[in-house]
């Protein structure tokens, strides 16, 4: 019961927002509910994937997926993903057992909070660089998405952190005025289907997914992420944005120094 609850509050603030899904639920398996890293990390991903496909359905429908945007950072981070999965099986899976797990995690946490604290600055940024060297800008921008969506592909399936919350923040600075806020979370989540569902599958294989805990999480996000993609054109992203950002750093402090 109480993992199906954990499951519908972090569906909603997925459908909302786009964020939250692997930076939200993986710290709260470990810490909450005893989970061991290692299996938190694959259950939750194998859990993202199926949450998401849920709420990028919404957004299709709404026509705020950029398929362009999506298929550069696919590019990058679906083979990313690949050569990770394939570095964890060669060096054998007591490598990343518990400790290695949980120090990802906690750097993992911390960047992610960094750059949602920090995405307005990177917009301004983004959105400089575009209008004062527009020609380069538009020249770096596939090969920058693409290097984006590597750092995510290797991020995401250490830790299951990133899709969502690091990779909106990365879009905020390489794409400043192609998608609105809308677009942006539907764009987000359609990437994060492929990279989460091949790094989970992944994880199954190393024996690191909880089938009957993934049931019990999908019982409660799957509804969640629904309420919570439809409410997403209205809901306050940016008072959200900044609670889940100091959220996830008081969780990372205490996986790292505790």
């Amino acid at each position: 019961m109480l993992t199906a609850l954990a499951g519908l509050l972090v569906g909603c603030i997925v459908g909302v927002t786009g964020v939250g899904g692997g930076a939200l639920m993986t710290p709260l398996l470990v810490l909450m509910f005893g989970v061991a890293p290692q299996t938190a990390v694959g259950t939750d991903l194998l859990y993202a994937a199926i949450t998401k496909l849920v709420g990028v359905g919404v957004h299709q429908q709404h026509n705020s997926v950029d398929w362009v945007v999506v298929r550069r950072l696919a590019s990058g981070s679906l083979p990313a993903a690949g050569l990770t999965l394939l570095v964890m099986h060669l060096q054998g899976v007591a490598q990343f057992k518990s400790g290695f797990i949980l120090q990802a995690l906690g750097i993992a946490l911390l960047i992610t909070a960094a750059g949602m604290l920090l995405k307005e600055r990177l917009h301004r940024w983004g959105r400089h660089f575009r209008l004062t060297d527009a020609s380069r800008f538009k020249h770096l921008q596939p090969l920058l998405t693409r290097v984006a969506g590597v750092v995510l592909g290797v991020l995401v399936t250490l830790t299951s952190i990133g899709a969502g919350a690091l990779g909106m923040v990365m879009l905020v600075y390489l794409y400043p005025f192609r998608m609105s806020a809308h677009k942006l979370v539907g764009t987000d989540l359609a990437h994060a289907i492929p990279l989460t569902l091949i790094a989970g599958l992944g994880h199954l294989s190393l024996g690191h997914v909880d089938f009957p805990l993934l049931g019990n999480l999908l019982v409660g996000s799957l509804p969640g992420v629904l309420v919570g993609a439809v409410l997403s054109a209205r809901a306050p992203r940016n008072v959200l944005r900044y609670a889940i950002a100091i959220v996830l750093g008081a969780v990372a402090s205490k996986l790292l120094f505790t």
